[in-house]
């Protein structure tokens, strides 16, 4: 039987000749990173477990969240960073570099075939040349940073096929818009997904790391597109050698093969809240923005800003609106130099900084205030995700065009006159108060009250959110738990130790941040149960202790808040104490138990 893409590469970078999908395999990793964020506590499970660096010239820091350093917990983290690369000889790609994953492509660090991991969640970003990149937490990072090898659960895989012309208006942010819009943000959880077909092949690269990114939004492990010659070409450029692309076999076999026809793909927006919930955008009423942004790991590449400035040429941004630009990485940025873009966005009253993430991380440039309006080419826009404002996401042509008219539009629709009004700003909120920390024993059968949260898709902004970051210490988490999650802000303040939560699907999307598991470890909480997990979450959760459980169906324990259950990691089975009630769940898989037992990773 053939193999996919990421079944050849997971088995040449493991022991085994063969690997399908659910074989859980040690894998080698070719290039293991760490950003400022996230960077500190990698250097911290270093120390505090006594490990070493195995592979120096295979580890690397990047310096992408706050690459001005403007903020004084991030400037601690990255000399932190500093210091420790000195020690053991790693190289730093420092706050004049830009964006981590972007960086891996560009040197030559990652092409088809190679494997690498970071504690960015959008490091799907490397599917775009043929790579398999992961996100993970930083246990995950420190002990690949220690042992060159992580265990990694294979995915199956789906074979997306493209038929079609892709109509001229419809650019790459509008293609992941349209999937997302498909699937949602959970239907191709746990999956890799290839991309095939004609309109595919004529896709650049920065067109493919624009889909490629969102991936993550989706759920899916990976987004891998299959390089083409012109891919291939810049890869070896940049690598400085021959490269033995890797590519599925004929006979390969598939979860699922979905055949999708671009031709009737159309521009889109998404809405504030969720990135899958978009509209066509010639359906939109006149939205008036206070601001635009044009960056991210997703849309800071020079296709991007070229198409920006060749709208933003001759006009100026809407009175009013702040216009901030970030591109991805100082190469891209010199480019622009170059170009004369950076001209052009001065002159048309843009705000131009230096290459990096910018806002979704909580980073330099990109936030917004409460009740500010903002048209995004970010990949998120989870409430809270980019400030306190609200986000919607477009395509850059959208979003220049939208800084010029002062409401989103189109390029072919922006007016001879902007749109002017006032807005409004809501207080921020109050901050929350430190609960005590309670302390799990390691038991396999768990008795507590039920907090019954029936919602899906709840990110870790919302659990954990990106304006706490910046803490490390996790005596401080707990307070913050679903601080972000509209109906439980107040639920660090109200939980006891003992309680279990339980809730729908892909809880814990979004991005690998530990805290948003250890906050729940720090306020008692015995065990997590829902009907599925965000990729990173379960991994950083059964890596840290934090009992957590699937379910198919829970519906005949017919749970209310407050509830008593009790579950057996051991068995999968569930009890509602209250109402004299069972159910099977899917119990603790061996890994997960011995992790458990131990205390966590390491």
């Amino acid at each position: 039987m053939g193999k996919t893409i990421i079944e050849k590469i997971l088995a040449s970078h493991s022991a085994k000749y063969d690997v399908k999908p659910g074989d859980i395999v040690d894998i080698e990793i070719d290039v293991r990173a760490a950003r400022d964020f996230g960077g500190a506590n990698v250097v911290k499970n270093i120390r505090d477990n006594n490990l070493t660096i195995v592979d120096p010239d295979k580890t690397f820091f990047t310096f992408d969240t706050n690459p001005t350093g403007s903020d004084q917990k991030y400037a601690v983290n990255q000399q932190i960073c500093r210091q420790f690369a000195r020690e053991y000889g790693i190289k730093v790609y420092d706050i004049d570099n830009g964006i981590g994953t972007h960086t891996m492509i560009h040197e030559g660090l990652v092409y088809s075939g190679r494997t690498a991991i970071t504690t960015d969640s959008h490091a799907n970003i490397l599917g775009a040349v043929g790579a398999f990149g992961q996100g993970m937490g930083d246990k995950d990072i420190a002990a690949a940073w220690a042992n060159g090898m992580i265990w990694f659960k294979t995915p199956k895989s789906i074979k997306l096929n493209f038929t079609g012309k892709r109509p001229e208006k419809v650019t790459a942010k509008d293609i992941v818009l349209n999937l997302l819009e498909k699937f949602g943000a959970n239907t191709l959880l746990g999956y890799s997904v290839e991309f095939y077909g004609e309109a595919i092949d004529e896709l650049t690269l920065d067109e493919r790391i624009t889909i490629a990114s969102m991936g993550t939004e989706m759920g899916a492990i990976t987004l891998i597109f299959p390089p083409t010659a012109e891919i291939l070409k810049y890869s070896e450029a940049r690598a400085g050698h021959k490269i033995e692309p890797v590519y599925a076999d004929d006979d390969a076999e598939y979860d699922q093969e979905i055949s999708l026809d671009i031709s009737k793909f159309t521009p889109k927006v998404s809405l504030p809240g969720a990135p899958h919930d978009t509209q066509n955008i010639d359906k939109l009423d006149k939205i008036k923005i206070d601001s635009a942004f044009l960056g991210s790991c997703t849309n800071g590449r020079i296709e991007d800003l070229r198409t920006a400035a060749a709208i933003l040429k001759g006009r100026q941004v809407a009175p009013g609106v702040v216009f901030k630009i970030v591109p991805s990485t100082n190469e891209v940025w010199e480019q622009a130099l170059e170009d004369g873009l950076l001209q052009i966005f001065k002159n048309a009253g843009a705000l131009i900084s230096n290459a990096g993430c910018a806002g979704c991380a909580a980073g330099q440039v990109g936030q917004n205030g409460p009740g500010e309006i903002t048209i995004s080419t970010g990949n998120r826009n989870f409430p809270g995700k980019q400030g306190k404002g609200e986000v919607y996401l477009a395509s850059p042509a959208v979003v220049a065009a939208s800084a010029v008219a002062g409401y989103i539009t189109t390029p072919e629709n922006i007016p001879d006159e902007p749109l002017l009004f006032d807005t409004n700003y809501a207080p921020a909120p109050k901050s929350k108060t430190e609960k005590d920390k309670a302390v799990n024993e390691k038991k396999t059968v768990v008795e507590g009250r039920v907090w019954f949260i029936e919602r899906d898709n709840i990110d870790t902004d919302m659990i954990f959110h990106n304006r706490y970051l910046s803490i490390t210490d996790p005596e401080e988490m707990g307070q913050y738990a679903f601080d972000n999650l509209e109906g439980y802000e107040k639920f660090a303040s109200q939980s006891e130790p003992g309680d279990i939560v339980v809730t729908g699907k892909n809880f814990g999307s979004g991005s690998s941040r530990q805290q948003a598991v250890d906050c729940f470890k720090v306020l008692g909480i015995q065990a997590i149960i829902a009907e599925s997990f965000g990729a990173i979450y379960e991994r950083n959760a059964i890596n840290a202790a934090m009992p957590i459980l699937a379910y198919d169906d829970i519906s005949k324990l017919d749970l209310s808040t407050g509830d008593s259950v009790k579950v057996n990691f051991e068995t999968g089975l569930m009890e509602n104490l209250t109402k004299n009630k069972q159910t099977q769940i899917k119990p603790f898989s061996e890994v997960q138990m011995e992790i458990y037992q131990r205390g966590g990773l390491f």
